[in-house]
């Protein structure tokens, strides 16, 4: 008797789904992988080719809306070194000017930093680690101004988590521009420094 109520019960149930419009579905034991995102890396073979010979350095390019370091190489020559800092500068900014590799370009990196900026050093009256950029800093996109900064900082920095900048104007102001893991993250609030040095 009682399993012929309960044979009941279920038929019952099975008939007021099926007038609802529901059918019994299987529930899923193996699900699909996620949706990929952006690696932002790219294989050491693939590289190579733009950081083979010269003096090994690191960029900062945009991936995934972040900043991400990047290997590259400079050609020393006239018996540069790398402590001729104004050198140095001058070739890590050319090199973020370059297109990234096809290996890059498929990892997701990009730049934004399109027109040459030519760099000079110090002048009498500046900090002695200072740099001056024909573009100054603060007409460079947010972006590129913080692909600038933190390339500087990392390249000829010399430990300093802050790197001098100026125009090449007479009345140019020099500011430090820092470059820490809140710009590394978040490269378009890359912010201008109110107070001047020097």
């Amino acid at each position: 008797m009682r399993r012929r109520t309960a044979a009941g019960l279920l038929l019952a149930a099975g008939l007021l789904l099926a007038g609802c419009g529901i059918r019994p579905t299987e529930v899923p034991t193996e699900f699909g992988t996620a949706p990929s995102r952006v690696p932002c890396t790219a294989s050491a073979s693939e590289i190579a080719p733009q950081a083979a010979g010269g003096l090994p350095v690191q960029v900062f390019l945009i991936c995934g809306s972040q900043l991400v370091s990047v290997d590259r190489s400079v050609a020393l020559s006239d018996g540069r070194t790398r402590d001729d800092r104004v050198f140095v500068a001058q070739a890590l900014l050319d090199e973020l000017r370059e297109r990234p590799s096809g290996a890059e370009e498929k990892a997701g990196f990009t730049s934004d930093v399109k027109s040459a900026i030519t760099v000079r050093g110090a002048r009498p009256d500046d900090p002695k680690q200072a740099l001056r950029l024909s573009t100054p800093p603060e007409r460079l996109t947010p972006f590129a101004l913080a692909q600038v900064v933190c390339t500087l900082v990392h390249g000829v920095g010399a430990g300093e988590d802050a790197v001098l900048l100026g125009g090449t104007d007479d009345d140019a102001a020099l500011r430090a521009y820092p470059c820490t893991d809140t710009e590394r993250a978040r490269p378009e609030i890359m912010p201008v420094p109110s107070e001047s040095v020097g």
